[in-house]
């Protein structure tokens, strides 16, 4: 297995909906706002070379919406998807499977390109991976998700038969999901978490005696490590405050290595205890210095 870190463009959101209840002036020293009181994001992929299989997880934000669209989120920086997979020696054609963590925009955005009128794949040899409850959830959103779940995005990959549902664990209790990993292949597993939004799925891989989780949006950042910060975008807040809690014990315990989606400065962490029964960065380094 060899894994690679896919950097796409960087982008901004309001720093009070990324620290929910934290107050200002506790994050902005952790990722200082500018005048419109947005913080700097990255979108960063997985892309794992596993076998006769390229696994792309995630897809970043696309460029397929219109200016007024992507107004609001300021993207910037030189990194594509296309520029990435093409440093490491692929292309999207190479892709076999793309594992889509959730549905929201900024995460499966690249997944569908616009060629004229049309709306189609960008991976048109691949498999594209949600889970039903996830899909369903997106395809017919709530008032406070309906903004994040665009069908430009999700549609055009159920209309080209290149999607498959992976079957999370059933009844698991709220919360506990986080903690029974469904498999995926010999090498990587899936872990569910309920807080974010319906059914998000964290692959967890085993590579060079390690443990690598994408942290996808149950932790976006470093800076998400203490248990009340919570994003304001969560649907249920109070799960993710329970999965935070049972996957960090088991994280250090099992002395993981966390793969930061949205840290637009850090990409790894492995963790401690620290004073207080705060948790901590123990050693913060990048995918390539393993």
């Amino acid at each position: 297995m060899k894994l690679y870190s896919i950097d796409t463009e960087l982008f901004k959101l309001d720093g009070g909906a990324m620290f929910g209840v934290v107050p200002k002036t506790i994050w902005n020293k952790l990722n200082p706002a500018d005048e419109n009181n947005m913080c700097t994001w990255a979108m960063r992929l997985l892309l794992i070379e596993d076998g006769k299989r390229l696994i792309l997880v995630d897809t970043g934000i696309g460029n397929k919406q219109d200016e007024k669209f992507f107004s609001h989120y300021y993207l910037h920086g030189n990194a594509t998807l296309h520029s990435s997979l093409a440093k490491h020696g692929f292309t999207e054609d190479d892709i076999t499977d793309v594992i889509l963590t959730h549905l929201h925009f900024d995460h499966c955005g690249g997944a569908v390109t616009r060629n004229g009128e049309k709306l189609e794949p960008v991976f048109k040899n691949a498999v594209y991976w949600s889970n039903e409850r996830h899909w369903n959830a997106a395809i017919a959103p709530n008032a406070r998700e309906k903004a994040s779940f665009l069908k430009e995005n999700i549609l055009p990959i159920q209309q080209s038969g290149q999607l498959q549902f992976i079957a999370p664990l059933p009844n698991a209790p709220a919360g506990h999901a986080i903690d029974m990993p469904v498999p995926f292949s010999d090498n990587i597993s899936l872990l569910f978490a309920q807080g974010h939004t319906e059914s998000m799925m964290l692959p967890v891989l085993q590579y060079k005696g390690h443990t690598i989780v994408y942290m996808a949006d149950l932790l976006p950042s470093i800076a998400h490590l203490p248990l009340p910060y919570v994003m304001a975008y969560d649907m249920r807040p109070e799960t993710t405050l329970t999965e935070k809690e049972i996957f960090l014990d088991k994280a250090i315990a099992g002395n993981y290595i966390l793969f930061f989606e949205h840290d637009a400065q850090y990409e790894c962490c492995t963790l401690e205890q620290g004073d207080k029964g705060r948790i901590k960065p123990k050693n913060i380094f990048t995918l390539s210095e393993l």
